[in-house]
């Protein structure tokens, strides 16, 4: 078997998520907890640290790896979904795993397929669990896919739980409240095992504490740990002052964004924690370099990411309500006659309450992402118009982006978002 054979397999002959969404999520934690008894039960062979939230899980589980890689770690990442490369789901101390690796997995898996009828992300997490436990990491940042309490990651015992935050988001599998969301991200914590919650937000708190108290774990509030204050920023690095334990310091970072703030003070708390468990101290010189590297380290990308400086055209993945707010806040800051957009959607979202936070006299580039369940550009335009917006439908997220690219003058910004699956498409 060849990669290219071995990369079909996996997104034909399994139900994937991204193509035909609810229908390839499982209800239980059967198909993973039979794929990884047959692989020898990895999961119980590496320490971890497992996150959950709705959003900012993915760069949190960055920065975490990035601290634990400028000790000199080998740190396993796992993250979903991926922008460009199946292989940048599962990574070690930055470098994707190879497509040796993905070929032997695949092999070795496909017989037990005829009884297991496991789904592409149920997959994936054994192949990580696998490559892990072989490779003998020191400690892995495992990152939930869309829950947590029903996630297939969720077989792991930590060290740590961290749960960023919680947002409206794929209500039609999580529920259609806060509260609801909340419960079902709950599910990472487990008895005896230290919880970090990144925001406290009025009316859901008592889901975490009361879940807590139920299972004998410690919790704490990222907050009450460590504090992040912006100092300064452009498009490219950020400034903060950092205060951790006895540690005060700035820093600059690769973190750019209306929202790092955030996913910095989430991270670095739960990095506190798992220090103090294991009595080592924090040392400014790591977090300076990790903090200063997080792209080299851990190939970050796809997160308020720079494409080009002239026109500034800039990529966001927020794809929710409590994502897409802090972008649009930003681009409102932009004059509209110098502000272009390219968007697009997945049709089982309620993009019509993400259209509204968009500026609307900034002219727009409508656009559907190549995958089964993209809305439809047509459908998006005029949806649009009968709101007030105007702009144009392309058939493709790189159309649009050349014809925001012929209007731009070189002092105007482009902003490509929307969906994960159209900042895919145009890194």
């Amino acid at each position: 078997m060849r990669y290219p054979e071995a990369i079909d397999f996996l997104y034909t002959q399994l139900p994937m998520y991204q193509k035909v969404g609810k229908s390839a999520i499982k209800k239980d934690l059967d198909n993973i907890k039979a794929l990884t008894t047959v692989l020898g039960n990895p999961e119980k062979k590496f320490k971890s640290i497992h996150i959950a939230g709705t959003n900012g899980k993915g760069t949190t589980s960055h920065i975490l790896s990035s601290l634990f890689q400028a000790e000199g770690l080998k740190v396993g990442l796992y993250t979903s979904p991926h922008y460009k490369d199946f292989r940048e789901r599962i990574k070690i101390n930055g470098r994707f795993i190879s497509k040796k690796d993905v070929i032997d997995f695949v092999n070795l898996i496909q017989p037990s397929l005829a009884t297991i009828q496991a789904s592409f992300f149920e997959i994936t997490v054994a192949m990580a669990f696998h490559y892990f436990a072989r490779e003998k990491v020191d400690i892995a940042i495992i990152e939930t896919g869309l829950g947590g309490r029903l996630d297939s990651t969720n077989i792991i015992r930590p060290e740590l739980c961290v749960i960023t935050n919680i947002s409206l988001d794929h209500q039609n599998m999580l529920g259609d409240t806060l509260a609801l969301i909340a419960h079902e991200k709950a599910g990472i914590i487990k008895s005896g095992v230290p919880i970090v919650i990144g925001e406290k937000q009025r009316g859901i708190q008592h889901v975490f504490k009361t879940k807590a108290k139920d299972v004998g774990a410690k919790l704490q509030y990222a907050e009450a740990i460590c504090q992040v204050t912006l100092l300064n920023s452009t498009h490219l690095t950020s400034r903060y002052k950092i205060s951790i334990d006895e540690l005060t310091t700035t820093i600059n970072t690769e973190l750019s964004g209306p929202f790092q703030a955030y996913n910095l003070r989430t991270a670095l708390s739960a990095y506190a924690i798992y220090k103090k468990i294991n009595k080592f101290p924090i040392l400014k010189g790591q977090l300076r370099m990790a903090l200063q590297n997080i792209k080299e380290l851990t190939k970050y990308t796809g997160r308020w990411h720079v494409k080009r400086t002239a026109p500034l055209t800039i990529l966001d993945s927020g794809h929710n309500e409590a994502g897409i707010a802090y972008a649009a806040a930003l681009l409102k800051t932009v004059p509209t006659d110098k502000l272009h957009i390219v968007l697009g959607f997945v049709k089982d979202k309620k993009w019509q309450d993400l259209l509204v936070m968009f500026p609307q006299q900034a002219t727009f580039y409508f656009c559907k992402p190549s995958i089964i369940r993209g809305l439809d550009q047509g459908e998006l335009k005029l949806s649009a118009k009968s709101l007030g917006y105007r702009g144009k439908a392309y058939t493709s997220v790189k159309g649009a982006e050349r014809a925001a690219l012929r209007s731009a003058k070189k002092d105007h910004t482009i902003f490509i978002g929307g969906s994960t699956f159209v900042v895919a498409e145009a890194l």
